[in-house]
């Protein structure tokens, strides 16, 4: 892994952790500005309170890491997670991703 690579699957252990934690401000931190507004929408209560419902798996160990400039996907055990660089640095724009053959991926949480 790269250093930005580190540096964004470091973000989404941080988001997972935060979640199996029960912290929903932290969690929400680690979101992509979209992807905390559509939680709050499509769930009709804050984003702190809204991602502990959501059904994201406990961190596991990353096996990758692949930045395409700014963009980055982690795999972790169990997960898979998109992240966006912004001026704050690496957010989660996507979890709970499992691939689908030859389809889109399947989210649990996503941005518009």
């Amino acid at each position: 892994m790269t250093d930005r690579g580190d540096a964004a699957a470091a973000v989404a252990v941080r988001m997972l952790t935060a979640i199996t934690e029960k912290d929903g401000a932290a969690a929400c931190a680690a979101l992509a500005p979209d992807t905390a507004v559509e939680l709050e929408q499509s769930a009709d209560k804050p984003c702190a309170e809204a991602i502990l419902d959501e059904n994201l798996p406990e961190p596991g160990s990353v096996s990758a890491s692949h930045v395409y400039g700014q963009w980055a996907q982690v795999r972790l055990s169990g997960d898979i997670v998109f992240l966006g660089v912004f001026p704050a640095g690496w957010r989660v724009v996507a979890a709970g991703c499992t691939a689908r053959r030859d389809r889109p991926y399947d989210w649990v949480l996503q941005g518009g």
